[in-house]
């Protein structure tokens, strides 16, 4: 494709906005009216365009259907103080995309098309971006196998979708975790730091299985002994006073807000260390009264405090949630970040 100059834009002719109750959103009730399509053929990727949000046509054989190579992001833009909007970690959302595309064997995705792509829609549906305390617009940059034929092989076509949603944070009360150590959610070598569509239908289950047992998620485990994510989210605590996490690998997800609070914690005197936790420590210190805090970061959830943690049977309970717990003054600074209350010295927004 030549040099991208201009995204052809179809305007719908009947919004939705007028049916949001942006006062009571759920995590993807409602879509915005637009969406960006671009499709891969030929060895290179054609125009994107906008046009109204649609239903899609597959025909039965669609390798994506059948063989998984299908990519997404998470991504969101917010409401600043001034009125505009701010799409946040445009370019690490780019790059982490481009390295899910790449384990998957699907062909990269210019930044031209992704970051204009992503700021013209938002540009298009900027009515959609709350203006409720807590609420963004989700964004959904997503990839999958379009070609037509029965196969197992990488295909020659896909498709790369952008659409918007308009949310309030999840788990927005304390939640129960599972410690798991029957099922596994990713294996070295395999596919864990990839956001692709298997990784989370094989969570499905066990997931499952927790919440039939009081639980809201598990926390999943490598070997049986370590821990490496948090359902959905990445895992950290707070032990002896140090903000703790497991490290990147193969297998565990390079969480865009678990780098930003981090990076939040360190400029803000608070002590890190990403290093491997293990299911003995973790009793250990709750045993000793060491641990003072668990949470789950999250584009979604951006903090999801836990309140307790079901080890081998047994319920371990967490200090009370307050405003001067750790996870609260960094989900503070990142809001004020984010929304232009405090300056942007990290490069973070890109506000259009």
């Amino acid at each position: 494709m030549e040099m991208l100059t201009g995204i052809d834009i179809k305007k719908t002719n009947h919004s939705r906005l007028d049916e949001v109750d942006f006062d009571h959103l759920e995590f993807g009730k409602y879509i915005a009216d637009h969406m960006l399509v671009c499709d891969y053929y030929e060895g290179e990727w054609h125009e994107p365009k906008i046009v109204p949000f649609a239903n899609l046509s597959l025909r039965p054989d669609t390798l994506a259907l059948h063989y998984g190579q299908t990519v997404f992001e998470g991504m969101k833009a917010f409401r600043m103080e001034d009125g505009r909007v701010n799409i946040f970690r445009l370019d690490k959302h780019h790059d982490r995309f481009n390295r899910s595309l790449y384990r998957m064997c699907m062909p990269d995705m210019p930044e031209e098309i992704f970051k204009e792509g992503l700021k013209q829609l938002v540009k298009l549906d900027s009515n959609w971006v709350p203006k409720q305390e807590g609420g963004s617009l989700y964004l959904r940059p997503f990839m999958y196998a379009s070609e037509a034929r029965l196969g197992v092989k990488p295909a020659d076509e896909y498709r790369f979708i952008i659409f918007t949603s308009p949310v309030q944070s999840v788990f927005a009360k304390p939640i129960k975790v599972k410690v798991e150590t029957e099922y596994i959610r990713a294996a070295r070598g395999g596919t864990g730091f990839a956001k692709c569509g298997g990784n989370y239908g094989g969570g499905f289950l066990p997931t499952q299985r927790a919440k039939e047992q009081g639980y809201d998620q598990v926390l999943w485990t490598k070997d049986n002994r370590f821990i490496e994510e948090s359902g959905m989210m990445n895992a950290m605590f707070v032990i002896n006073n140090t903000l703790i996490t497991p490290p990147l690998s193969d297998s565990i997800l390079d969480g865009v807000t678990r780098d930003s609070l981090l990076t939040l914690a360190e400029d803000n005197g608070i002590q890190t260390d990403e290093r491997a936790v293990s299911i003995d420590e973790l009793k250990a210190a709750f045993i000793d009264d060491t641990i003072t805090e668990a949470f789950g970061a999250g584009t979604a959830a951006v903090v999801a405090p836990i309140e307790r943690i079901g080890i081998d049977g047994t319920d371990y309970v967490l200090p009370p949630y307050h405003e001067q717990s750790v996870q609260n003054i960094l989900k503070q600074k990142l809001h004020r970040l984010r929304t232009g209350l405090d300056a942007d010295r990290y490069k973070w927004n890109t506000v259009i």
